[in-house]
């Protein structure tokens, strides 16, 4: 009985000991990430009318050109108020981009386009992590605004980064990959405890 005891407390120290480096695995990999407060950054939003190809691929067209504009706007300008007057200085002409578009293809659908406080969720560019929450946005409405909708960083400008959903495009395989390693090590965990539970439950 006094064996069983001693093995018991071994294996359970070994549980402790890979739970602490689990964790200090967590610590270590959020050490390299830089959270951005939801002051220090204007967005841009477009909802698409729906999710029908046309649909997106209109997104995608205003998105390239109010990103191309956008950005030679505030490409000289470091203070984020003055930035955010720049842009809202010329709402108007982010009004004619889309409209513009929208003649391009004869379509006669209607549109919003706002500046205002947008609720947006967590995102990672890189090593930034834009936390969930409300930023001050471009928000493009395209018809009913149904559709898959699109997001990146008007300033600083991050748009030019990865067009695809945000993400910085060069950085998307490390990130699975840290996922994987992360399921890994939880799986490992879990694994190591259901052996240890079965074998006392045997033992006993």
């Amino acid at each position: 009985m006094v064996n069983q005891k001693v093995v018991i407390y071994l294996l359970f120290s070994l549980f402790v000991l890979v739970l602490n480096w689990e964790a200090q695995q967590h610590i270590a990999v959020a050490s390299h990430h830089e959270e951005v407060s939801q002051e220090e950054a204007i967005r841009l939003r477009i909802l698409a009318n729906s999710d029908a190809i046309k649909d997106q691929w209109l997104k995608r067209e205003i998105r390239d050109e109010v990103n191309q504009s956008i950005t030679e706007w505030v490409q000289d300008i470091e203070d984020l108020e003055q930035a955010k007057a720049t842009i809202e200085g010329n709402l108007a002409e982010i009004e004619q981009i889309v409209e513009r578009q929208l003649k391009s293809i004869g379509l006669d659908q209607t549109f919003t386009v706002e500046f205002n406080r947008v609720d947006f969720p967590t995102k990672l560019y890189g090593n930034l992590v834009y936390p969930a929450g409300e930023y001050d946005a471009v928000l493009i409405t395209l018809g009913e605004g149904k559709g898959e909708n699109w997001w990146c960083v008007l300033f600083p400008p991050l748009c030019f980064l990865d067009f695809t959903n945000g993400d910085v495009a060069e950085h998307e395989e490390e990130t699975e990959e840290e996922t994987s390693d992360e399921v890994v090590v939880e799986f490992f965990v879990v694994n190591l405890a259901n052996n240890v539970f079965d074998w006392v439950k045997n033992v006993f």
